[in-house]
Formats: C-alpha cells, structure tokens, sequence
C-alpha cells in the first residue's frame, strides 16, 4: 500500500513554517547530527504533530510501514525523523507493533543509529512488540544482543525499560551479560539504566545482579543501576 502522502507533506510544511535556523545550528551541533534540523523544539514538535497525526491515523499495517518509512528514508531535516517515530507510536498502530514489526524496527534502529532515535524505538516499537509476541521477539532479542550492530545490543539491553512488573528477567540477565564486558558508553550506559529502571519494580533482584556481576559491571553501570537504591 502506499504512504500517506498528504501526512508526509502535511510534516513538512508544517516544520518549514515552524523553522528557526539559529537553533537548527545549535541542535545539530548539540546532537553531532548529519543531518541538519529545522530548529524545532521538541514541545513544539509535538504541539504541531499532533492535530496532523489525529487527522492521519493509519488505517493498516501496510500504510502504517510504507508512510513511517517515507518519512524515515526519505527525511531531510532531523524533525521528520522524529515525525516518523511519533508515527510508529500513534495509537491506531497498537496492534501492529508486534513481531511482524521487527524488521521495520531493525531498518529503522541501524539506520538511525544514535541515541534519540534508538531509545525511543527500543523502548516503544520493541518492548512492546516484546510483550505482545514474546515467542517470536524474544529468539531475535537474544540474537541482536551479540549482533556486530552496537545499537542492536543496546536496544536488546534497554527495550523493557518501562515494563514494571512484566520484564522478562532471564532476558534481561542474558542481554547484559552479553554486554557487561564492552567498555562502549552506550552499552555501559544502557546496562545501568535497564537495571535502574527494574529496581523500581524488584530492588532485590537488581542488588543481587550488581553483587553477581562484580567487577565486570562499569562503574558508570553500577552507579545508575544503584542510584535510587538504599542499601540492602
């Protein structure tokens, strides 16, 4: 099926209008982007993406796919990309970010490749297709935890961010064990803001796995793993 091209030029022409090309400097410098910006803030780009996104709502997985990827491939400034990561968590699309999803999550994780593209894709394409498919997602989740990409390992550390009382705690272990040996900031970071993030839903799981994993774990991990924890 094909894109919704009207949402794609509505996009557009929306953060043309809304541009500020002393902050775009800024903001690409500030995130070491290629790509250059339009100098949209984020509460800004929400405030405008909104009304587009109700007017818009993907009527199936196919329109879904094809105008996130649109938006995705074929962006010019950041913002679209962000745009198109806002698609890929428009409510309507609920059902669709499932199993079937991973190979647009993986285009969309190796291609972005940086932080304020990954984490939100991990976090809310992958974990929750994790919890909505758990035996389809989970064989691939324990495949990109050694995968040669270093943003595949990091979504497979930190997709259940966010999933309270619903992590899957042997598939979180496996992850970070993969993981716990590369000195790489955004693995190490990645590992202590899973394990931070869990602590709030069992405390005493996460101080055993600081104790168990010993030295091996960074420093840098077991700060953010242990930072809203009082001692045992």
């Amino acid at each position: 099926m094909p894109a919704d091209l009207a949402l794609v030029e509505g996009v557009r022409h929306a953060l043309a209008e809304a541009a500020d090309p002393e902050r775009a400097v800024g903001q690409q410098a500030y995130m070491k982007s290629v790509m250059p910006y339009r100098g949209v803030t984020l509460p800004a780009l929400w405030k405008l993406l909104r009304p587009l996104l109700a007017e818009h709502p993907p009527g199936s997985r196919a329109d879904w796919e094809a105008t996130v990827r649109e938006l995705w491939d074929h962006a010019a400034f950041r913002e679209e990309r962000y745009a198109a990561t806002a698609l890929v968590q428009h409510p309507a699309a609920k059902p669709w970010r499932d199993g079937e999803a991973l190979p647009l999550a993986r285009h969309l994780i190796v291609t972005g490749a940086w932080w304020d593209h990954v984490d939100e894709l991990a976090v809310h394409l992958v974990g929750e297709a994790l919890r909505a498919d758990p035996d389809v997602v989970r064989p691939v989740l324990v495949a990109w935890a050694t995968d040669d990409e270093l943003w595949l390992r990091r979504t497979s550390v930190m997709c259940q961010v966010g999933a309270k009382g619903d992590v899957d705690v042997a598939l979180l272990r496996l992850a970070i064990e993969a993981n716990v040996d590369d000195r790489t900031f955004w693995l190490r970071k990645a590992i202590g803001w899973a394990l931070r993030d869990h602590a709030r839903a069992d405390p005493d799981w996460v101080r055993a796995e600081v104790a168990r994993l010993g030295d091996r774990l960074s420093g840098l991990s077991r700060r953010e793993a242990l930072k809203h924890l009082s001692p045992a």
